[in-house]
């Protein structure tokens, strides 16, 4: 098999192929992402939102597809779903940003036992005097990513612990799963959100494995 595209509609049908060889993972995963993405104390429309900001942060072309399509049909609007782009835009810029913590250590040659100090973001303060005005400008992109508009705060933070938990950024979690605590957002439907992440994460590689059977078929 030989193409010049990485990715086509078509190739979706080969996930039919990766299910027959190896199907009891094929069908325990389905069971799983069925589970994570039916509505629940979260809606099956957020959870869609989730889904497609998760799937910006994964890089999963075919996740996009699927999960814009299924909001749409929950009548999700472009609107809503342009904003948890941005979300999960804001949170991955946002990890790269609070791990920075971590190379300022590491510069400096900071003697300790842990990578992760809670109380660490206050470190932020050199990298925001060595580039001010970067700094400047990534803080008014992540406040207007946050704010109220075709998604509510809470909304928006229910996404921004999800994604948060893709990019691995313990900070981010932590900020974040605060900020939603104030907004009365309640440990179950923080760990629904988690589970969608998880699913789509899982999804991604599941997806990808199109792009490994036609590389094998070549």
């Amino acid at each position: 098999m030989t193409t010049d595209v990485l990715y086509k509609q078509s190739y979706k049908n080969r996930l039919g192929e990766i299910n027959k060889l190896a199907p009891e993972a094929a069908k325990a995963f389905g069971q799983f992402d069925q589970k994570a993405m039916a509505e629940g104390v979260l809606p099956a429309k957020l959870k869609e939102l989730i889904a497609v900001a998760v799937a910006h942060v994964t890089g999963c072309p075919y996740c996009i597809d699927i999960h814009v399509k299924n909001l749409k049909k929950l009548e999700g609007s472009k609107e809503e779903m342009a904003e948890s782009i941005m979300v999960a835009t804001a949170l991955k810029a946002g990890s790269a940003y609070a791990h920075s913590i971590n190379a300022l250590d590491a510069y400096d040659e900071v003697d300790g036992d842990s990578l992760y100090a809670k109380g660490g973001l206050k470190n932020l303060a050199q990298l925001n005097k060595v580039t001010p005005e970067i700094n400047k400008a990534f803080q008014q992109f992540d406040t207007a990513a946050m704010q109220e508009g075709a998604l509510t705060t809470k909304e928006k933070e229910i996404i921004a612990v999800a994604i948060a938990h893709v990019t691995g950024c313990p900070y981010c979690i932590e900020i974040h799963t605060g900020n939603a605590k104030k907004m009365n957002v309640t440990k179950e439907e923080i760990a629904e959100s988690i589970f969608v992440a998880t699913t789509l994460k899982a999804g991604s590689a599941y997806a990808h494995g199109i792009n490994a059977l036609n590389a094998y078929d070549e």
